[in-house]
């Protein structure tokens, strides 16, 4: 019930005031007994034309009935209703309206209790129905939504219900219609907010992750390794189809050892006969690259200044 407007009672003390002038006038003071009369008149007249005036606003449409019959509806803006004969039962409000409603310890297709939390988004699309066809449209809209939650549920794997949200929703939004549009109601969307499981089943759920998450990085590291090898058999094949290339790639592994100022390196002595490191010429190489690396770098720190 929509409370008096503002300007329904600005008419009544309009009128009334006019009729306790007009007793005043004519009979000098309204507490003899004709302006008593003159301004009880004024006081009826004043209640029945404030009462006529109705003013809806720019989202509301008020179901008229006269004498238990529906008569039309009104609104927005001045209308006018026959005191006693018409009432309003109803305001209806047409603007989106939002439900929140959700589902508690609700057993999903693969048995696992979980709480849902959602939000409906709806509108009246025809006041005449939602006054007619159902006693508390809003409160229809709130158990209707929540069936067809516990519903949705009832049907849907738990795995599917977290990862999508939005296919839950679009059922939802398909049977809730379904049921509210006997009653002139539109449902525009719903959003489910958030689905809630057992905390001992997110630690399940959370080392279940956790092994497929190590299980793909062994995956992983397996077929790296399988690479790896692979490229060394390849090298392998290079270097024994060209003993010039392994001779120098030895020769270079032992340069790099010597080069990170090490003082003893352990050479196997297949390594010594192949890079011929026990002849004069091999060894006499090996010193003048070793002695010009530490040249530089003596070099390169006395050119740094000070």
């Amino acid at each position: 019930m929509k409370s008096k407007s503002s300007f329904s009672v600005l008419i009544f003390v309009i009128i009334f005031g006019i009729g306790l002038a007009i007793a005043y006038s004519l009979y000098g003071a309204a507490n003899t007994t004709e302006g008593a009369i003159i301004a009880g008149i004024a006081f009826v007249i004043a209640m029945i034309v404030s009462s006529a005036i109705k003013i809806a606003d720019p989202w509301d449409k008020a179901v008229v009935l006269r004498l238990g019959h529906f008569r039309s509806l009104k609104g927005p803006g001045l209308f006018l209703i026959i005191p006693v004969i018409d009432t309003i039962p109803y305001w209806i409000d047409t603007r989106v309206i939002t439900t929140a409603f959700k589902a508690e310890k609700t057993l999903t297709k693969d048995t696992v209790p979980v709480d849902v939390d959602a939000v409906l988004f709806w509108k009246v699309m025809d006041p005449q129905k939602a006054a007619l066809e159902v006693a508390d449209f809003k409160s229809a809209i709130s158990w209707a939504s929540q069936t067809a939650l516990r519903d949705v549920i009832g049907k849907t794997m738990l795995s599917d219900m977290l990862e999508g949200r939005d296919k839950m929703s679009s059922i939802l939004q398909k049977i809730i219609d379904e049921r509210t549009e006997p009653w002139g109601i539109n449902v525009n969307s719903v959003e489910v907010k958030d689905v809630l499981i057992p905390s001992s089943l997110e630690n399940a759920m959370s080392m279940q992750a956790q092994a497929e998450r190590e299980r793909q990085a062994r995956v992983i590291l397996g077929d790296s390794e399988r690479q790896v090898a692979e490229k060394f058999g390849e090298a392998a094949l290079t270097y024994a189809n060209n003993p010039v290339a392994l001779h120098l790639r030895a020769m270079n592994m032992l340069y790099e050892g010597l080069k990170q100022n090490s003082t003893i390196v352990i050479v196997p002595s297949s390594a010594v006969d192949t890079m011929q490191l026990g002849s004069m010429a091999g060894l006499t190489a090996l010193t003048m690259g070793i002695g010009q690396d530490k040249a530089n770098k003596e070099n390169a720190a006395a050119a740094k200044p000070s």
